[in-house]
């Protein structure tokens, strides 16, 4: 039997909402979020979303333009957010790159294994081959983000003499699945009560670190 792909989604508006619009524009995503997570993309419910938002249906369709864009739109700013407070933009090559890195790892594990952007993840791996805007959304401000932060901070890393020369990019690849790997698949497939504890997910770090360096030939 044939199949018909869904039609391309229209590009966002690259321009921020000001003023109202952006309460209006934030209050959706806001409501977007409790509704995807709890029921579904499939059950999901534009007019549950302007509910919840105190808005019209009207207006989140002029926002957003359609359920799809919205869904998309919501795994960018729920992943940009995730992101933020690990620094992935942090280039500073004053701090001591092992000390440095365990603080990211523990950072990225801490703002990833969330019961609430597990979800978000399981829900846009279940959607990703009809929608697969949704899935590169997903990586570009998550994972893809993370990694090129790290190579730009071993880049600085290297150029000041703190890490011997090597392929940083294959490295940050490395020191992504390094940490997140294992912890990450145990929490997806399991579930919630598979997110590892504060104390273990630092330790754990403090391994992937130590097996980082060494596989870069640096002290660990």
């Amino acid at each position: 039997m044939s199949t018909v792909d869904p039609p391309a989604l229209p590009a966002p508006d690259l321009a921020p909402p000001q003023g109202r619009s952006a309460r209006i524009h934030a209050a959706v995503l806001a409501a977007a979020e409790e509704v995807f997570l709890r029921d579904g993309y499939v059950g999901a419910s534009m007019d549950e979303v302007a509910r919840l938002a105190g808005a019209s249906k009207q207006t989140v369709y002029k926002h957003f333009g359609s359920k799809e864009r919205l869904f998309v739109d919501l795994v960018g700013s729920m992943t940009t957010a995730t992101g933020d407070p690990v620094g992935h933009e942090t280039t500073d090559a004053s701090a001591d790159p092992g000390e440095a890195l365990t603080a990211l790892g523990v950072a990225m594990l801490d703002a990833v294994l969330t019961p609430r952007i597990l979800r978000l993840r399981r829900l846009v791996i279940g959607e990703a081959n009809r929608f697969p805007d949704l899935g590169r959304a997903l990586f570009e401000h998550g994972p893809a983000r993370a990694v090129a932060g790290l190579e730009r901070r071993l880049d600085a890393w290297v150029a000041a003499g703190k890490l011997p020369a090597h392929d940083t990019a294959a490295a940050a690849q490395r020191f992504n699945w390094l940490v997140m790997g294992a912890p990450l698949n145990a929490a997806m497939l399991l579930g919630d009560d598979a997110i590892p504890r504060s104390a273990e997910r630092r330790a754990h770090a403090t391994e992937a670190v130590a097996a980082f360096l060494r596989s870069i030939g640096a002290p660990a």
